[in-house]
């Protein structure tokens, strides 16, 4: 037996259709967060790896209905998706793989199931986003988004109980991850129209769209580059207390994550200008140094 089919089992998923529907979210997570997929596959309990894997999932589903295409058709498809999603939590039942997955991970954590409701109603915030004027629309974007997004996740690793200290460092977390994600995605986004990089910072550093759009490596957009990567920076070393909150088996993946992202924000900040012809990624080498010393410490300290 495989190591993804004793989580199914040690996961209590034993009925054949349903280990069928968790493995479909397998497969699609570990193509689309190969790093994080590996992370969770290496640091989590086994029990607790086909729940992460459901939620993700679902969290990328979401993604997709929201950023892809024009905007009647992502309004007109999330809408069917909600709808799906709220007999979901009324009924305890799915009718396709993921929705099935999904219900069944809810019965099992309940505590998901509250996460899922505040995404839910906050999550047509990114059906409006176009760019943000300034700082204070870049924290309302992450306050309304980004951060009940990710608590999919973060509620699943979290405490049983709703805790304030914990949610705040995971607002850190999210804060740091995300500025990082839209400096390191600015290729794509001015592609797109959707710059997350405020017009009120663009300024300060005399960078025009125009720049971006143009792929020109300027002092101005250079120093952009480092500002947002350090803020990021600032953010995501915050994060680094946010372990001691977790209950103690989901200590190691939340804390690799944080390095993981750290490493990423060297690689952004190292690629500098170029990243106008396209995005960085963390080191192999580290992030596998990484992960296995996180692995390591924890068979230790178990």
């Amino acid at each position: 037996m495989n190591a993804w089919k004793e989580s199914l089992s040690a996961a209590g998923i034993r009925e054949p259709e349903l280990r069928r529907d968790y493995d479909a979210q397998r497969q699609l997570v570990s193509r689309f967060r190969r790093t994080s997929y590996l992370a969770a596959r290496m640091l989590l309990p086994r029990s607790m790896l086909p729940h992460v894997v459901a939620v993700t999932a679902v969290m990328h589903h979401g993604d997709n209905l929201l950023d892809t295409g024009e905007r009647a058709l992502r309004v007109a498809r999330w809408a069917s998706w909600e709808q799906q999603v709220r007999r979901v939590l009324e009924t305890g039942v799915g009718g396709d793989p993921l929705l099935r997955t999904l219900a069944h991970t809810m019965s099992t954590c309940p505590r998901v199931g509250r996460s899922v409701e505040e995404y839910l109603s906050t999550a047509t915030a990114e059906l409006d986003f176009t760019g943000f004027v300034d700082e204070a629309d870049y924290q309302a974007y992450v306050d309304a988004y980004s951060l009940p997004a990710f608590m999919l996740i973060g509620a699943l690793l979290g405490p049983e109980a709703d805790d304030g200290p914990y949610r705040a460092m995971c607002r850190a977390f999210i804060d740091g991850s995300q500025r990082l994600d839209f400096v390191n995605d600015i290729a794509e986004d001015v592609r797109e129209g959707r710059l997350g990089i405020s017009a009120k910072t663009l300024k300060c550093f005399s960078v025009e769209l125009e720049d971006l759009a143009a792929g020109r490596d300027t002092p101005g957009v250079r120093d952009l580059v480092g500002h947002q990567v350090r803020e990021a920076c600032t953010a995501l070393r915050t994060a680094r207390e946010l372990p001691a909150l977790t209950p103690a088996a989901h200590r190691p993946l939340i804390g690799a994550l944080v390095e993981v992202e750290l490493l990423t924000a060297d690689a952004v900040l190292a690629r500098g200008a170029k990243l106008l012809r396209g995005s960085a990624r963390p080191p192999l080498v580290g992030t596998l140094r990484v992960l296995l010393g996180a692995r390591r410490d924890a068979r230790q300290g178990s």
